[in-house]
């Protein structure tokens, strides 16, 4: 195993940041991976494991070991007349992932596409778009615990999935590493069209009978219209979570915030947009040095070129002040801080 010292984390974090590790392995393999686990001379050193690098700020060199996850394959490992499970390496891109379902019309995860990200993690974040998340098609997930190389299945329950949340964002977090994962979509159609504009453009279209390619082609399309690509400006995406509350407190403010944009959740619950309301408090397009709030999507911290995860961060936390001083709401950063 070919372990680099003080190795550029710069090209492997869509954000941009400029920070190294003090080691660094590409892993491809359920054994490469635990030979690393098991190394006696790495017993001790922190580990930190790296997907896509997508939903991640770095805020300053990490001092260990950075495994980057490279672990590839997609196959169809068991079907009927009703379903199909497809398991996936944690190293592919989750799009990939999409592409591949969308490409035999399988049913579950088309409003999911063009998310950033590799398919490990997917059910750390619970991702989820339009009114779909992983949860709802998820079978199980195999992986290695960091301290021991012990492996281990987890099923849906045993994940412990919340909105953007999992059992790896808390009890396992940085304790547990996904080697893939196991999805059950549907041969059958199951549409979720209510989210956003994606009916409106269907509609657009005059279609016959809606395919999985269809949805997915529309989704790509209104996310490529909002969303800034990685590729030409620094971003982690979503940086906040939508925040969610109760009914009543949703018709207080809805009263005094008429446009105030709500979608009904679990537990009588309404989860509200957090780019409505980041931009209701005037944060949309502006730039402060070599970071800024998205010209087209709020919800998305920009890095401009040169900028400091502290210079993001001090943003965010204006952001947030701003937000619980106009609506008395409290927002939650979605992406991992590092």
């Amino acid at each position: 195993m070919n372990i680099r010292k003080n190795y550029s984390l710069k090209e492997l974090n869509t954000f941009g940041i400029d920070v190294k590790a003090q080691m660094f392995a590409n892993i491809k393999s359920e054994e490469q991976l635990y030979l690393l686990l098991t190394d006696r001379n790495l017993e001790k050193v922190p580990k930190f494991i790296l997907g896509g690098g997508s939903n991640i700020l770095f805020t300053g060199n990490f001092s260990g070991l950075v495994i980057k996850n490279s672990i590839q394959g997609i196959k169809i490992i068991n079907q009927n007349e009703d379903y199909v499970l497809i398991k996936a390496g944690a190293g592919e891109i989750w799009h990939k992932m999409v592409l591949f379902c969308v490409d035999r019309n399988l049913w579950g995860i088309e409003n999911l596409s063009l998310i950033p990200g590799t398919v490990g993690a997917a059910p750390i974040q619970n991702i989820g778009a339009y009114g779909q998340e992983i949860k709802d098609v998820f079978e199980y997930l195999e992986g290695f615990y960091i301290d021991s190389g012990d492996k281990k299945k987890f099923t849906v329950n045993q994940c412990r999935f919340g909105y953007r949340d999992s059992i790896f964002k808390h009890e396992l977090k940085n304790k547990f590493v996904i080697t893939s994962v196991v999805l059950r979509l549907s041969k059958k159609p199951v549409l979720k069209l209510d989210y956003g504009a994606v009916k409106e453009e269907l509609d657009k279209l005059n279609l016959e009978n809606v395919t999985t390619k269809n949805i997915s082609d529309v989704i790509c399309q209104i996310r490529q219209s909002k969303l800034p690509d990685p590729n030409q400006i620094g971003n982690a995406g979503s940086f906040f979570k939508n925040p969610a509350v109760g009914e009543d407190s949703f018709l207080r403010l809805k009263k005094e915030f008429p446009s105030i944009i709500g979608y009904p959740i679990e537990n009588n619950k309404v989860k509200i947009s957090a780019g409505w309301l980041i931009e209701q408090c005037g944060w949309k397009g502006k730039r402060f040095g070599n970071t800024g709030s998205h010209s087209k999507q709020a919800l998305v911290l920009v890095n401009y070129g040169g900028a400091k995860s502290s210079e993001v961060l001090a943003l965010a936390e204006q952001i947030k002040e701003s937000v619980n001083s106009k609506f008395g709401i409290k927002l939650d950063e979605e992406i991992n801080i590092i």
